[in-house]
């Protein structure tokens, strides 16, 4: 039996995919969200608002229009599921200050899914320090059932675990060439959620930073247009130099 029939991956009508993580049923949604159906949750990895106004300070002009759309994206996603909770699996913003640099309506978008949902920010890398006038509540891991949602992977097992921070891609193999996807990563043990931002960039699921996280066989749950693909090791291809 292949990986992917192994992990019982089934394709949504509304096309997300969907998975088992630790014995718990998820869908990724082709937006790279998420969805914990039976915990009424909602889970988002690296947003990384305010990246291109990060960018401009230092020159490098982008326009500056990623918090809207990443926004924009996340609200559409808590307007059709209608989740209790959204969980930011941490660099939710791009740096410290990102919060402070935020147009009144992008902050105000904030406001709006903070009255419609839950909202916890896990700390990352970039973002260690959440702004206390948003709302929600921060903390540096959440622990639902077996599962545990936290921002960089641990080395070694970690059954349950569901991490950001790697923001993985994978370049397919298709009988009409290669294409580049952001993806999901799971042997059903634990998963590497892909970058949910609009400006986030993406590292190949072969590189070694992915080395020794899975102890089965992975498959990846690869962002379509309008749908998640799922794909085995086999069809993986390195990016090229």
């Amino acid at each position: 039996m292949s990986p992917v029939a192994a992990l019982g991956l089934r394709p949504w009508a509304d096309g997300a995919l969907e998975l088992t993580l630790a014995g718990e049923a998820a869908r990724l949604l082709p937006s790279g969200a998420l969805l914990l159906a039976g915990r009424s949750t909602l889970v988002v990895a690296d947003l990384h608002l305010e990246k291109g106004s990060a960018f401009a300070g230092r020159g490098q002009l982008l326009p500056p229009l990623d918090t809207r759309e990443t926004l924009r994206r996340l609200s559409a996603d808590v307007d059709a599921r209608a989740p209790g909770c959204v969980i930011f699996l941490g660099d939710a913003f791009h740096d410290r200050g990102a919060s402070r640099r935020m147009s009144e309506a992008d902050r105000e978008a904030l406001e709006i899914l903070g009255r419609a949902a839950d909202l916890v920010w896990i700390t990352g890398n970039h973002d260690p320090e959440p702004d206390g006038d948003l709302p929600g509540e921060a903390a540096d891991e959440v622990r639902l059932g077996d599962l545990v949602l936290r921002h960089e992977p641990r080395t070694g097992p970690s059954p349950g675990e569901i991490a950001g921070h790697l923001h993985p891609c994978a370049r397919i193999a298709t009988p009409r060439g290669a294409v580049r996807r952001r993806c999901l990563v799971t042997d059903g043990e634990r998963a590497v959620l892909p970058a949910y931002g609009a400006f986030t960039g993406g590292l190949n699921v072969l590189d070694p930073a992915f080395s020794g996280l899975f102890r089965n066989s992975p498959v990846v749950a690869a962002l379509g247009d309008r749908r998640v693909h799922a794909a085995g090791v086999r069809s993986l291809r390195p990016d090229r130099g």
